[in-house]
């Protein structure tokens, strides 16, 4: 299930912001999907 993405102009701003991301801790990750996808629905075909 896919409940988050972000688009990115570059491969190396998402690989940073990728970066970024993977040294959060679990509390704000789930704050972030939270505030942005509230009903945690799947995404998936939004890009398809």
């Amino acid at each position: 299930m896919l409940v988050w993405y972000e688009l990115h102009p570059t491969m190396e701003s998402a690989i940073t912001r990728e970066k970024q991301l993977k040294k959060w801790n679990r509390a704000w990750k789930l704050q972030l999907i939270e505030e942005n996808n509230v009903s945690w629905q799947d995404l998936w075909f939004d890009i398809i």
